[in-house]
């Protein structure tokens, strides 16, 4: 069925995201557009849900940390002598660090006396998340979107190889649209 959401479907969902007291996370201003069947275009248990619906189902999903951004660990929070950091340097900069584990993501969330205090856990690490979806769109998806594990917008002009169209992979990526899902 062309409407199901099937392994190999792009799919359109209208969303939002709250946390579990009701503050909004993400209005959804954009629609978020994936490639389903574990390309790691949105949060694997996001996409078990939506395994199966149609166009016009709306459904209501709420995610534990550790099925969405995970949760807090702090041992990710570090303080670090000032003189390592820019003159310019302010709480909410953020910046890469390069360790065994890979690139991560640190914020600065502390400077005081000559010290600099850096999160690497992600900003909604331990907040569950309630996902309010309604499914808008599935088509099948093309046999390039397929082999390079992302959808191609109308702009991509047929572009074979695999530049970055907007998208990002893994956990903490991006959906196929550069709207951050997971």
């Amino acid at each position: 069925m062309p409407n199901e959401i099937v392994k190999n479907s792009v799919v359109t969902l209208h969303y939002t995201v709250t946390d579990t007291e009701g503050n909004v996370v993400d209005d959804g201003r954009q629609p978020l557009i994936y490639l389903h069947g574990g390309y790691d275009g949105i949060f694997s248990r996001l996409e078990e849900v939506l395994h199966g619906k149609k166009t016009g189902d709306r459904l209501e999903v709420k995610l534990q940390p550790e099925e969405a951004f995970g949760d807090y660990d702090e041992a990710l929070v570090l303080v670090e002598d000032a003189d390592l950091f820019p003159e310019n340097a302010e709480i909410g900069m953020a910046f890469e660090r390069v360790s065994d584990a890979g690139e991560e993501i640190y914020h600065i969330t502390d400077i005081a006396d000559g010290k600099v205090v850096v999160d690497g856990n992600h900003p909604l690490a331990g907040v569950a998340l309630v996902f309010d979806l309604t499914v808008a769109d599935v088509r099948a998806a093309t046999p390039e979107e397929i082999a390079h594990g992302h959808i191609h917008h109308e702009d991509d002009e047929g572009d074979d190889d695999d530049d970055d169209h907007g998208h990002g992979h893994g956990r903490g990526g991006r959906g196929g649209n550069g709207r951050s899902i997971h």
